[in-house]
Order: C-alpha cells, then structure tokens, then sequence
C-alpha cells in the first residue's frame, strides 16, 4: 500500500511528511495538487488539534470524520449549500471539526460538542474531502494540545513539541515511518 504522509507544515513540520499548507484552503489545494501528479493508496494527515469539551492533553486521536462547522453554524440566521460534512470510515467516532479560526472561547466549544464535534484541527476536513473526491483511504492522527478556551494559544505553545514528538513516536510504533 502506498501511503502519502501529508502535514500541514510552518511550525508544524516533519522531515518525513509533505507540507499542504495551513488551513483550509491552501491544504486542500496543495493537496489536490499532489493527488492529481502521484498515485497513492491512503493519504495519512499528521498534526495538532484542540479539544472542545472532553479529552486529554497530549492524548492522540484518530479520525477518518470531519466537518467544516463554523462559528456562524451556531445560529439560525445562516445556512449554507456545502455539504459540510466527510466521513470516510463509520468505526472512527472522533468527529474532527475544521475552519480556518481556532477556538479560544468555551463556550462555543461547548456548542461545537454538541452538535457532535470532539476536536478540532483546521485541515483536517480538507484532507479527508480531498481523499474522498479521489476515492483513496484517508486517516487524521492528531495529537491534542490545547483545549479550546482563553488559554488555548498558550497551551499550543506549551505543549506543541511534545506534541509532535508523540506524533513521530506514534508513527514509529505502527510502522507508518
């Protein structure tokens, strides 16, 4: 099986991973991009996320279900025609939740757990789209390193290296690198 390791990059960078590009639509782009020049058989998405309600910190978390809820979701005077939601495989119940905007408000995160988003990362829904339109498998390993609240850009900070240092460990112990 071929797998294409794929990250966002900037801060969140690994040799053995391809960079798509942070948020939604520079990684779906960068991605399609790749998918339509290589023939691959599962695209492997490797990154951070931030929990909305229930979780641990450094606790990693697999998903092949995603959406793009964004904060306008919340309220009955938007709609939207997108189908805005992927999942890839109905066994993996951590629903990712993707927008170019990170969370730092609790009770949002609370609203966003309701409607069955666990965590979320901003590419996560980009790549499983894009495995999707080419009828690949596709994985989310994301490990978490803040939860969504006032603190959140700090406890990114505080926790990302560790964070991506379980993430190569991780890979390592399933054979992926």
């Amino acid at each position: 099986m071929e797998n294409l390791i794929v990250c966002a990059g900037g801060n969140e960078d690994f040799k053995f991973a391809q960079s798509i590009g942070i948020g939604l639509v520079h990684s779906a782009f960068s991605l399609g991009k790749i998918l339509s020049q290589k023939k691959v058989d599962r695209i492997i998405f490797i990154g951070t996320c931030g929990i909305y309600q229930e979780g641990k910190i450094l606790d990693l978390y697999e998903s092949s279900n995603a959406a793009n809820l964004e904060y306008a979701n919340l309220f009955d005077s938007f709609y939207t025609p997108i189908a805005n939601e992927v999942r890839l495989n109905v066994s993996h119940e951590t629903m990712i939740n993707s927008s170019n905007y990170i969370c730092k408000d609790e009770k949002i995160a609370r609203e966003f757990f309701k409607k069955g988003m666990h965590i979320e990362n901003m590419e996560g829904y980009a790549v499983l789209s894009c495995a999707k339109i080419h009828k690949i498998e596709g994985i989310c390993y994301l490990c978490a390193t803040n939860f969504c609240n006032e603190f959140a850009h700090e406890d990114f900070l505080k926790n990302h290296q560790k964070a991506k240092e379980l993430l190569k460990e991780f890979l390592y112990d399933k054979k992926l690198i």
